[in-house]
């Protein structure tokens, strides 16, 4: 089995426009990529959630300005692409076993996907949890679209690095987010690298 791993990924916020942030998986795609695995940081939302938990995702709410496919339609996927199952059903059941079996806590939500570079205020939290989402971050739901555009089977997981929207403000820093994605990290690669070799 042929693997293509990115290292980083180009974000919105820091300038790029959606095409050149979903590039990568436009390349994926013509490469013959038939499953796309990403991860992210998020501030968790669900008043369930712990920091340091691995959210699978479910489902997500675009919040970004600008749509990664907007403009003219590629010939990889229809001009109006039904966004049902954006996630496969079939590898968040797969995560889901793998994760009982080595004894990892999971937990499961829908990823909010917004512009960034500020954190959320607490009355987005609020909104946002409002909404439906369960954890927000600034990445992921442009890619994902792109994939889904492609036909890509695609399995998206979040790393909880800090919680908010709740009644005590909890102030959050960038290296506080490295540190929590970094205690967890171990956990979402077994878990990642058990699907692949089960794929």
């Amino acid at each position: 089995m042929d693997i293509l791993a990115m290292q980083g990924r180009f974000h919105f916020y820091e300038g790029y426009n959606m095409k050149e942030v979903t590039f990568p998986v436009r390349v994926m795609y013509e490469l013959g990529i038939k499953t796309l695995f990403v991860s992210n940081a998020a501030g968790g939302m669900n008043p369930a959630f712990k920091i340091g938990d691995i959210m699978i995702i479910t489902d997500h709410i675009n919040f970004f300005p600008e749509h990664p496919l907007r403009g003219k339609n590629f010939p990889t996927g229809p001009r109006f692409p039904d966004m049902h199952e954006t996630y496969d059903v079939e590898l968040i059941k797969m995560a889901t076993d793998i994760a009982k079996e080595k004894n990892i806590r999971l937990t499961y939500g829908v990823y909010v996907g917004t512009q960034g570079p500020t954190f959320e205020t607490p009355a987005e939290y609020r909104m946002y949890r409002t909404l439906g989402g369960d954890a927000v971050g600034m990445s992921t739901v442009p890619e994902v679209i792109v994939a889904h555009h492609c036909g890509i089977r695609t399995f998206g997981v979040s790393v909880i690095t800090d919680l908010g929207g709740f009644d005590t403000p909890v102030e959050v820093s960038h290296e506080e987010v490295q540190e929590a994605a970094n205690t967890a990290q171990p956990f979402m690669t077994e878990i990642i690298r058990e699907m692949i070799r089960r794929s």
